[in-house]
């Protein structure tokens, strides 16, 4: 049984319903979710002039390997009706590939860990509420430690409805 960590992000329409559905959707196909963060509001990030998101980590089980983890994520946010447009843009739905086991690959297509992780605060946040103590297989250092040395200045906080 494989593992994987799981950023989810939406900043359009009713971003808490489009979250609750990607983890529906991620329960039938990718596998079983174990272990959720909580939903943190925060600022766009990459390109700032847009609504803020709604961002989780989930932590699943799978038989999946990490090309069929991506390939049925992708597919996911495009039954959701995720149109890409602009790198960073605005969307329903984002599901990215955060960690597989504590493998690294490289591919054209993809990348495990996640290169952006540790400049992230609003993956950092929710990361390190649920896996704090996960050591990233490149850096090598834990979720934690990566959150305090994040340069990121974005605002995260907890969402409430």
């Amino acid at each position: 049984m494989n593992t994987a960590y799981l950023l989810l992000g939406s900043n359009i329409g009713d971003r808490k319903k489009y979250l609750s559905q990607a983890l529906n959707h991620i329960e039938s196909a990718v596998g079983k979710i174990i272990k959720t963060s909580s939903v943190y509001e925060s600022t766009a990030w990459g390109k700032e002039e847009q609504r803020a998101f709604l961002n989780q980590v989930v932590f699943v089980q799978t038989l999946l390997s990490p090309e069929e983890i991506l390939n049925t994520c992708l597919q996911i946010e495009s039954n959701m009706g995720r149109i890409r447009i602009d790198k960073w843009g605005e969307r329903i739905i984002d599901i990215d590939i955060l960690y597989f086991n504590t493998a690294v690959v490289k591919s054209d297509e993809l990348m495990i860990p996640h290169p952006y992780i540790a400049d992230r605060k609003f993956t950092l946040v929710p990361l390190c509420e649920i896996a704090p103590d996960y050591i990233h297989p490149v850096l090598m250092c834990t979720n934690c430690q990566l959150l305090y040395m994040c340069k990121d200045n974005g605002h995260v906080s907890l969402y409430e409805n």
